[in-house]
């Protein structure tokens, strides 16, 4: 998977570290960058819905049941990310098929900037000072890169799909 320009081995270091850090709160930490995605963008919370359930306001979304199971679910991506620095491209055909699947759900490609800056606003609320430009600009590089390999989702759909 190329994201342009690869991860240096301080920046791997930095994504690791800073990931370290927020590894024994996922939920709490999926829950901060939800709820800055909910605020950035309102028109987001129709997308989550379970059992034909329509949220009635982020707070309702972000304490359900299935919406805490796929916030696990993003940690847990993110953590694959992580744990894969060295070889990002193994995650490739499964962040493809993660594309195809936001995509058929209604997720719209420009939705992914607004979820980096939330990742970036979670990343400083939790790490606070140990969030440094250094470790913003190597999330930003990983996170880029597995966008790229999410929107080829979007790409490989027949037409008419």
């Amino acid at each position: 998977m190329e994201s342009g320009t690869p991860l240096s081995g301080r920046q791997r270091a930095l994504i690791r570290e800073s990931w370290r850090r927020l590894s024994g709160s996922p939920e709490q930490h999926g829950l901060v960058l939800f709820t800055r995605l909910f605020d950035l963008d309102p028109d987001l919370l129709p997308l989550f819905q379970y059992n034909c359930k329509q949220f009635a306001s982020p707070q309702e979304c972000l304490s359900a049941p299935e919406f805490l199971d796929h916030i696990r679910k993003v940690m847990l991506v993110i953590d694959a990310a992580v744990n894969q620095l060295e070889n990002l491209s193994c995650l490739e055909e499964y962040l493809c098929n993660l594309g195809k699947k936001h995509q058929a759900v209604g997720v719209k490609v420009e939705s992914f900037s607004t979820v980096g800056e939330s990742l970036l606003y979670m990343l400083e609320k939790c790490l606070g000072t140990a969030f440094s430009p250094d470790v913003r600009e190597a999330w930003s590089k990983l996170y880029g890169a597995v966008v790229k390999a999410m929107r080829r989702g979007w790409e490989t759909l027949p037409e008419g799909d």
